[in-house]
């Protein structure tokens, strides 16, 4: 079930990264299979090989490649599985270029690159899978002629050219890369609608009837993201509300519908966060909520960013509740 929203998420984070690069198609069907390739890319003929924004990910995209990420690791069959989809997709371009009365290389094959958070020992040793000196700690190839790697993110360095690839991670490496790319957003507004894809995900996953440990927690990293990308709807709607009620001579009643849906906004995230931390809100933490939209903007951010370090006893105490 948690694969589902992240395999979505994933697509479009993916997709919205290599647009600049390529030609990105998702979802993309394997002819006389019943399989689906998670994302297809072939890079554009005029990009250069090196993308510095990128980083990793760019280097990976310098030639037509097939990515599967996944939210858990996966196992031998699921690899095996990534695997059979190359396969399919070289089988395909063979039989089209012997169709078209022309070849096609070896190099020119795509490639596959398998995202996972983490990877045992015994399934990378199973694999033949090996580190290569030019890529670094956490990428590893298998064997030349299988075209294939396995991308262990949370093996990855901390630093600037593995950052896109780490918010496709799990636990506290995919938290501290999205606090990550919340800084990048404010400094670039390209980046932005990142934001949008991550908050949309957070979303997916709150709405369902159902919701894990792993998922709340999946929440409270996604919390950043959302809280920032809360803030700008939040600016535009006002923004917008704002020229509306002048062009219309209703600044008066705008402005009490402005504070009033503000309130009303500010008081569904705050509940949202406390629930998805400490699950069904009792008496004592829902007495919590009104206090806790009195702070300042820079008090309640600070405070709901940190939410997931602080206890149910701490969280009380740092308020007078009557």
């Amino acid at each position: 079930m948690t694969r589902q929203p992240h395999d979505q998420f994933a697509k479009e984070y993916l997709e919205e990264l290599l647009t600049s690069l390529g030609e990105v198609e998702t979802g993309k069907d394997v002819r006389s299979e019943t399989r689906e390739i998670d994302l297809w890319f072939v890079p554009k003929t005029s990009s250069s090989p090196q993308h510095s924004e990128l980083g990793l990910l760019a280097k990976m995209a310098v030639t037509s490649c097939l990515f599967e990420p996944f939210r858990n690791a996966p196992n031998e069959v699921e690899i095996r599985s990534c695997l059979l989809k190359l396969y399919s997709i070289h089988g395909e371009l063979l039989r089209q270029a012997k169709r078209e009365k022309g070849s096609i290389s070896e190099d020119e094959l795509p490639c596959l690159w398998i995202l996972t958070p983490t990877c045992s020992e015994k399934i990378l040793a199973g694999f033949g899978a090996t580190i290569n000196d030019d890529w670094g700690k956490g990428v590893y190839f298998l064997p030349k002629s299988q075209k294939t790697a396995i991308v262990v993110i949370n093996q990855l360095p901390v630093n600037e050219d593995t950052f896109w690839l780490r918010v496709l991670g799990k636990g506290k490496t995919q938290k501290k890369a999205i606090e990550e790319l919340v800084k990048v957003s404010e400094e670039n507004e390209q980046w932005n609608y990142l934001l949008e894809i991550l908050a949309s995900w957070r979303k997916n996953i709150e709405v369902k009837d159902d919701i894990s440990d792993e998922e709340r927690d999946l929440i409270m990293s996604l919390s950043p993201a959302y809280l920032k990308q809360r803030e700008e709807w939040r600016q535009e709607g006002l923004q917008t509300g704002r020229q509306e009620g002048r062009q219309e001579g209703l600044q008066t009643g705008l402005q009490t519908g402005i504070q009033t849906g503000r309130q009303e906004e500010l008081h569904l995230m705050v509940v949202s966060l406390l629930t998805a931390r400490f699950g069904t809100l009792d008496q004592e933490l829902s007495a919590v909520v009104r206090p806790i939209m009195e702070l300042s903007l820079t008090e309640r951010t600070d405070l709901l960013l940190h939410l997931s370090n602080l206890s149910r006893e701490e969280l009380l105490a740092k308020f007078v509740v009557n």
